[in-house]
């Protein structure tokens, strides 16, 4: 593509909406995953007892366990969100700004 067009799409208001709400929005989910991911690490680090505790009267799971598939399956699920909306609303507007940028 030429610098016309580069320029063209720079200069497109959609092109900066797209760009700031990607941005703020991969900010937001890159902290939500720290929060839990951080947050996991500090209950082992600083509450051991917390996460040893059986969770059953005889069982042999411990309370870690759980919040430890959590942590993952909010990982998957955190990831899903922002692919969902990737393809759905940021790839749209993409679409508008290099039509018209053409």
């Amino acid at each position: 593509m030429s610098s016309a067009i580069y320029e063209k799409i720079r200069s497109n208001p959609k092109y900066q909406q797209l760009k700031s709400t990607r941005d703020s929005y991969g900010w937001i989910m890159t902290i939500l995953m720290l929060v839990v991911y951080y947050g996991y690490i500090a209950m082992i680090a600083f509450n051991k007892a917390a996460l040893a505790a059986p969770l059953g009267a005889t069982g042999v799971t411990t309370v870690g366990i759980p919040i430890g598939v959590g942590v993952i399956v909010f990982t998957i699920v955190i990831t899903g969100i922002y692919v969902r909306r990737a393809n759905t609303e940021f790839d749209a507007l993409k679409e508008e700004i290099i039509k018209e940028a053409k």
